[in-house]
Parts: C-alpha cells; structure tokens; sequence
C-alpha cells in the first residue's frame, strides 16, 4: 500500500510538473491577449480587370482577409495549405523581435507543403501602424493572397489626432492579366515581365471599389502599394489628405494633395467629407512609367447626388524632383506617443555613434544568358535549406556569412547565396545607391529605421552634412530614385536571419536580395527565441527533432 501510495505520489508530481511546462508560458504573456485565425489557401476565379485569371485566395477572398490588432498581441495564424505546391506566407513590417524563424520567407522559414497547415505565432511587439502580409515563394504574389495589417495603439496610449469616424484599407497595386504560373515562366526563361496590364485597388479594376462616407465625419485611410513593378501615386478628387502615419510611426500631419506610394510602402492619412454631396474618384496613377495607366474606385457621400462634377484630379507623372521633396517633406512627430507613452523623439537617432557604414548598389545584368539583378554584384540563389533553420542546426555547406561585401565593387555580376553577417547592437549606416534609370525600392525584415537623406548623383562623405539628424521618419520600406542615393540609420537591435530586399518582385525573384544575420554569442532568451516546437523542417533538416516541450 505504501508503494502504491509513492507511486501514485510520484505520478501526481509528474503531471504537476508537465502542467506547470504547460501553464507558466502562458501565465507570463497572460497580460497581452491573443487573436487566433484560421485561414485556407486555395485557388480560385478571379476577374479583376475583366479577364478570368488564376487567383490565390484565403477564405474564398480576395485580397485576404483583414488582420487588426492591438500593440503586443500575439497572433495565432493557422494556415491550411490546399494549393498544388508549396507556399508561405509573410508579414511585411511586424518586426518579429528575437524570431526570425515566424518571418515567412525563404530565408527562415521551411514552406507549408501541398495539404499540410502551419501555424504562426506572431506578436505585434512594441510596434502600431499600417503593415501588410503577402505570399514570399514562387511569384504566387502576383495571384493575390495578400491582405492588409492594422496594428491600434492600446487605450491608454494618446495618439495625435481624434479618433476617425472609419478607418479604411486601400491596397493599390499594378496588375498583370497572365497567371502566375506563366509570369514565372518567362522570369525563370531570363525575360523580362513588359509592363503591367492595370491597376487595381482592393482587388478590383476602374470604379469597382467603394468607400461610403457620412458628409462631415473624418476618416482614416491606410493606403498600402502591393504591387509588382511600379511606384503609384493617388488623390481624392476634390479633397486633400492629412498624412499622418508612415509604417509604424505617427508622422507630422502635412496635408497633400496628391500622394506618392512606392512599392511595398504603407501611410495613413486623415480626409475629411467637407465636400457638397456626390460620388467622387479616388484616383491612383504610375509613376515614372513611359506609359501612364490609372484606375479609379469611388468616395461615395451617403448623400450622393450622383457623380461629382468636374475632372478627373491630375497628378504628377515623370517628376522626379517632385516626389523628391515630397519625401524630404515626411518628418517624424517628435511629440507624438508611438507604440509607448513616450514621445517619438525621446530617442535621438542622430546622436548615436555609426558603428558601421554599408553601402550596397543594385544592378542588372545578363548571367548565363538569362536576366538576373545583384546587390553588390551577387545575384542571390535560394539554397536547399533557409538560412535560419541550418543556422540553428549548424549545418554546414548551405551558406557562408561574408559572401557579399560591404560596397559595391561594381564588377561583373555572379550567383551566390549571399549573407553578411553583423553584430547585434551594431548601429549602422546604411546608403542604398542606384545608378540605375528606374527607382528602386528596398525593404528590410526585423526593423525599421530612419531616413536620414535622399538625393540624386553619387553618394559620398560629404554627403553626410545634408542628413536629417533630427526628425527623418521612422519606416521599413525606403525609395531610391535614379541615379540618386538613399541613406539610413539602424540599430541592430533584433538578432536573427533578416531579408534585405527589392520590393520590385520581379528584381527580388531574379536575385536583387540578400540576408543580413545580426548574431549574438548568447543563447539568453533575451536575446533571441529558439526554433517554434511546430517548425516544418526541410532540405538538409528534414528528418531533425525542433525542441521538447
């Protein structure tokens, strides 16, 4: 009896013990509350500029579903893959702090295989804002399967103007009537895309979407380019904007009247229905495009007397030096609470000491026949494995830190996979340059940083004594215009496997990206999370244990 008593004692302190595994992880992130998704990818008929296409939809949608959430809610994202072939989805400015391995691309993340599901475990940390997600692999973004992201700052947070009477989505984007499937063709043959066949905005060609307005009430727009190829820009007939968030940070509220949105960019901005009652045009335009194409969705008053009278708003074209001071125009509000109550501004960006400069320039080039894009003459390649995954299983012959330097060589271009490595807590300058005649557009996982300067012709030191050491926005997705240099500051504050990439998708798939590995000696958890117990494991992994529980 007393043996059965000790075993019984000794098996009641085992589940103790497994419950308390279970219980505690919960228990210390019990204060920020989770939102759980379940989304299925699937193909569908889609008919966006009349014409049946092949789209990628989740839940029967498109664009996707909305994802809204609060500053450091952890959001649970199950995703049922029922697509042909593999697929992943990622979340384009949620830094993922210390946990590169949720980032959704093919650097970090072992895609969702035909009918299998993986769930994402994301959090919102420390960040607000306008973000956006996007499927990563095998061009499927030109298929749709992307959606919009709004993250509110908590209740008890200010933010600097008063609450809208809605607050609206608006992605915008080029569009082409080809399926994915022959878009990746004639890349993968070494061709070139030719320009896009349209525009759309949320998913619909001229005049087939709606935003419905009470006259008097101000609403808030978060207009985000999720396009393939080409910068946009987009005006409200008859009214002006109020920009007022630029990616994640509240902004000094300029008021514009046309507003230019580059690949992969997001801003809010405030309008106010203080026009006579009539549907009026939402206007979005190429920019810097030998051909102009435009589309239209509708402002419609709840006391619409029909269509507004008068014409379309114009917009700028080819200017490039007007978009150019429009940007130096984008100041960050100093004053303003972003994510916490502090003020935006109590940290001085300008006062912390570059630790590191890397300067990094695009460029085509022809490559055993076929066309490829380069940074600093490497041509990425996607390996067997992601890069984080044989990271953390050490596994060797998939990468080498190291394999794209720190400036531009300007010679001949190569295929690598290319990854440079850097310390954590580094602050680094980094001057994107483009000698090219298109604008550029670089985006960068795991971070924001701030804009220090923008200008045509070639970047040197000297070029230092014009950077906006105060007040330059806070974003993750810059332009480079032709011919011209763009400048940043980061602090690597977020250890992991980072993508560093054009948003032009068509560059990014033919090798205009690299990865940037901020690493650390710890293992502290401070530091840096281990592998998710669901990671899907792949390549030279596949067959590995993640971690027990």
């Amino acid at each position: 009896m007393a043996g059965g008593n000790g075993a019984c004692a000794a098996a009641a302190r085992l589940v103790l013990s497994l419950v308390g595994l279970l219980v505690v992880p919960l228990l210390v992130a019990g204060e920020d509350p989770y939102r759980f998704f379940t989304w299925t990818v699937t193909y569908g008929d889609i008919y966006p500029l009349g014409v049946k296409q092949q789209g990628i939809l989740i839940n029967n949608q498109f664009p996707g579903p909305q994802i809204e959430a609060v500053t450091n809610d952890n959001l649970i994202i199950n995703v049922f893959n029922k697509l042909n072939e593999p697929f992943l989805l990622s979340w384009s400015g949620l830094q993922q702090r210390r946990n590169s391995f949720e980032d959704g691309v093919a650097g970090t993340t072992c895609p969702i295989p035909p009918g299998a599901n993986f769930t994402y475990i994301l959090q919102a940390k420390d960040q607000i804002g306008t973000y956006y997600y996007f499927p990563s692999l095998a061009f499927h973004k030109a298929a749709g399967g992307f959606g919009g992201i709004r993250v509110l700052s908590r209740p008890q947070i200010p933010v600097p103007f008063p609450p809208p009477a809605a607050d609206y989505t608006a992605l915008i984007g080029d569009w082409y009537r080809a399926n994915h499937t022959d878009l990746r063709y004639v890349l993968d043959s070494g061709k070139a895309l030719g320009f896009p066949d349209g525009l759309l905005i949320n998913g619909r060609g001229p005049n087939g979407y709606t935003f419905t307005v009470q006259p008097g009430k101000t609403y808030r727009f978060r207009i985000t380019n999720v396009g393939l190829a080409t910068s946009l820009n987009i005006r409200f007939q008859g009214h002006t904007m109020k920009l007022v968030e630029v990616e994640g940070s509240h902004t000094m509220q300029t008021t514009y009247s046309s507003l230019d949105v580059h690949l992969g960019q997001s801003y809010s901005v405030l309008l106010t229905a203080d026009q006579p009652g009539f549907d009026y045009a939402i206007v979005v335009s190429t920019r810097f495009t030998t051909r102009i194409i435009s589309t239209t969705a509708v402002l419609h008053y709840a006391n619409s007397a029909g269509k507004a009278p008068g014409p379309l708003p114009g917009g700028p074209t080819i200017q490039i030096d007007w978009s150019l001071n429009q940007a130096r125009s984008i100041r960050w509000n100093l004053t303003a609470s972003g994510p916490r109550p502090n003020p935006q501004g109590s940290y001085h960006y300008g006062l912390v000491p570059v630790t590191r400069t890397i300067r990094l320039a695009n460029s085509a080039a022809t490559i055993n026949g076929k066309q490829r894009y380069a940074v600093n003459s490497v041509s990425y390649v996607n390996p067997d494995t992601p890069l984080k995954v044989a990271d953390y299983y050490k596994i060797g012959g998939v990468f080498s830190v190291g394999t794209i330097a720190d400036n531009p060589s300007y010679g001949g271009a190569y295929l690598q996979t290319s990854v440079m490595g850097a310390n954590y807590r580094d602050y680094v300058e980094i001057v994107f340059e483009n000698s090219e005649d298109e604008v550029q557009s670089w985006h960068i996982d795991g971070y924001a940083f701030w804009v220090v300067g923008m200008d045509g012709g070639k970047w040197s030191a000297a070029s230092r004594q014009g950077y906006n050491l105060r007040d330059g926005v806070s974003r993750y997705t810059v332009q480079v215009y032709p011919r011209s240099w763009t400048a940043i500051y980061m602090p690597l504050d977020n250890v992991g496997m980072w993508n560093v990439r054009s948003e032009s998708w068509a560059r990014q798939y033919l090798g205009q990206q690299f990865y940037l590995r901020v690493w650390t000696p710890s293992t502290s958890l401070r530091d840096e999370f281990p592998i998710p117990k669901n990671a899907l494991l792949c390549g030279r992994a596949a067959g590995r244990r993640t971690r027990p529980l």
